[in-house]
């Protein structure tokens, strides 16, 4: 199954992290993380709550949660035993380094991530690439448009769980609205299997 590991920049804004783990749920791709990563994921996604409102024990409190479940869900994601490759690559950005250390590790094809520049094609080990979210997106759901339909259903079905009921427009719109997934969004809009939910 194609691989790819993704990085925290694509993690923590929520309905894109829903969407692209739920496409992983449908089978579309086996998705990787390391430790690292995870980390990185908690402290971000505190913040984001903090600024939600939430105190920040109880901001903490729900990151953690939210990494049991990932976790949970996808028992076999975290890669282990990348540190000895960390500084191997000479990025722009030494921080990267873990992300492309656990993608070689983890034997990833892929690196999905909103900071781009930070991953120079000519730094990364063949034969992994490096994609933005919104190009992952619209290959992975062009391949699986079926499997992607019912992945945006299910997060329709799971969204009256903890707030409003979403709607397929909802979900599409804040795909192509707020995570620039505008490619992907016009394959699911006319795909038969989707069409019956949009509103």
């Amino acid at each position: 199954m194609f691989t790819a590991i993704l990085d925290t920049s694509v993690l923590w804004p929520s309905l894109q992290r829903d969407f692209l783990l739920s496409l992983a749920v449908e089978q579309c791709y086996r998705p990787l993380w390391s430790s690292a990563i995870l980390d990185e994921l908690v402290v971000h996604e505190a913040r984001k709550l903090v600024r939600a409102g939430l105190t920040e024990d109880d901001a903490e409190l729900r990151a953690e949660r939210l990494i049991a479940t990932m976790s949970r869900a996808f028992d076999d994601a975290l890669v282990t035993g990348w540190e000895p490759l960390e500084g191997s690559y000479e990025l722009p950005d030494p921080d990267d380094e873990h992300v492309v250390a656990a993608a070689a590790k983890g034997g990833a094809e892929v690196i999905v991530t909103s900071n781009l520049k930070d991953f120079p094609d000519t730094k990364l080990p063949e034969p992994i690439r490096v994609l933005s979210p919104q190009q992952f997106a619209y290959d992975t759901v062009r391949q699986h448009v079926t499997p992607a339909c019912r992945a945006v259903i299910s997060i329709c079905r799971r969204s009256g769980r903890k707030g409003p009921e979403l709607t397929a427009d909802d979900v599409l719109g804040v795909l192509r609205n707020r995570y620039g997934m505008v490619d992907a969004v016009e394959v699911l809009s006319s795909a038969p299997g989707l069409r019956s939910f949009l509103v």
